[in-house]
């Protein structure tokens, strides 16, 4: 299995249509886990706590496994599903989708309400910037001072992120490698430069 996923940039916030007086306030989060689906979730409730609905859906993971599609008082399958189904057919993952609807009066019926939310997924996506990212795990490392110059070479030769450090009698750095990568990134270090190396997720 590949170890890359496409997925989007960066948020893309308050993308608004109406269709039938209804008005439609739509969001992509990147995503890297269910609590930051909860965290931005938890900020559109508390930003528009009166809407009629919070619709959405998310796809995490690589495999596709990890995923929701959420009517929110809809008719069972007519906003969340047409969302998840944008997401799938842009072939991304690691994605929040929400629609926020504000009721203007006019029922839409279930083909209208499905339409609609097919929509708002897709009017969202136009505005993001699709990229292509890697599975990852962070590595602990500990060395001495004369070593720093080596491993920030290395690092960036294995196009490997120092994502922390911390110097004290020795540095340690945290460092983001990608998956595929790790076995080699792991034996040049402890092989050639017998340094202390541990993954922590």
């Amino acid at each position: 299995m590949s170890d890359s996923f496409r997925t989007i940039k960066e948020p893309i916030e308050d993308i608004i249509f109406k269709e039938s007086g209804s008005k439609f306030i739509n969001y992509a989060y990147p995503v890297d886990s269910e609590d930051d689906v909860e965290f931005y979730l938890s900020q559109l409730y508390e930003k528009w706590p009166d809407a009629t609905h919070h619709c959405y859906a998310y796809i995490i993971g690589i495999d596709g496994k990890k995923f929701r599609a959420n009517d929110d008082g809809e008719p069972g399958g007519s906003a969340g599903l047409p969302i998840y189904n944008q997401i799938l057919s842009n072939e991304i993952t690691n994605v929040l989708i929400v629609s926020v609807r504000y009721y203007g009066g006019t029922k839409l019926g279930i083909p209208g309400l499905v339409k609609a939310y097919k929509y708002a997924a897709q009017v969202v996506l136009e505005e993001a910037k699709i990229v292509e990212k890697f599975v990852t795990k962070r590595v602990k490392m500990v060395f001495s001072y004369d070593q720093q110059g080596i491993v920030e070479r290395n690092v960036d030769r294995m196009e490997g992120e120092i994502i922390d450090k911390h110097f004290s009698d020795k540095c340690m750095f945290t460092i983001s490698v990608r998956e595929s990568k790790m076995d080699d990134f792991i034996r040049q270090f402890d092989e050639y430069y017998q340094m202390e190396i541990k993954i922590i997720d």
